[in-house]
């Protein structure tokens, strides 16, 4: 099964791509992973992705296309992939379409207050890559990791002053994906507002229709 899915910064999507991909047995692939690898490279392209994730913009095009290309182009995606935070502009869809067909375009629907809270409120261990809460996953100890006992941290872009640049971006550019994808008869809404194992449990239910 070929899914992409969408939604706003905070909407939940990453949470439930890391579920719904065992219960598909399909990858996860996010661009933001991508991206990140790239810095941690420290490649030149990883220093340009920086500087643009940064300053709270969208990664040129050209970039983040032929990314998922070659991501799509590997052996585990045979079966059907999960794309969370691609495509993120219509020049991309264009694109995809033009690289592989999907079957279904999940889109995470939440109010603009639901995704500051839960934006702002974020934090990562860099090490194990576990993500906590702090209202709505608080780790046991609080600013520190559960399994390692490494100081957590909040990255650049889910800093409070960035959200507003980060929502307006994405109404600018990736909301009217839900028009171009609901005209083509492949997308579907799913309230992202409840619990994440209830939200996986209705888009389960919503793809079997």
């Amino acid at each position: 099964m070929n899914l992409v899915f969408l939604g706003p910064p905070g909407a939940g999507k990453g949470t439930i791509a890391k579920e719904a991909k065992v219960f598909y047995s399909i990858p996860h692939i996010s661009t933001g992973d991508l991206f990140r690898a790239e810095q941690e490279k420290g490649s030149e392209l990883g220093n340009k992705v920086k500087a643009i994730i940064a300053s709270g913009q969208l990664v040129p095009d050209e970039i983040t296309i032929e990314m998922v290309r070659q991501r799509l182009s590997q052996d585990d995606t045979k079966n059907g992939f999960i794309l969370d935070g691609f495509p993120r502009t219509i020049a991309q869809a264009d694109a995809l379409a033009g690289i592989v067909d999907l079957d279904y375009v999940v889109n995470f629907v939440v109010d603009k207050d639901a995704v500051i809270k839960r934006i702002s409120g974020r934090r990562f261990c860099k090490s194990t890559g576990r993500t906590y809460h702090v209202i709505y996953n608080p780790p046991k100890v609080e600013g520190i990791d559960d399994e390692t006992g490494e100081p957590l941290y909040q990255r650049e872009d889910d800093a409070p002053e960035r959200v507003a640049t980060r929502l307006e971006v994405y109404e600018k550019s990736t909301a009217p994906l839900i028009a171009y994808y609901r005209d083509k008869g492949l997308l579907v809404d799913v309230d992202a507002s409840p619990a994440p194992e209830t939200v996986l449990e209705n888009m389960k239910k919503a793809l079997t229709k």
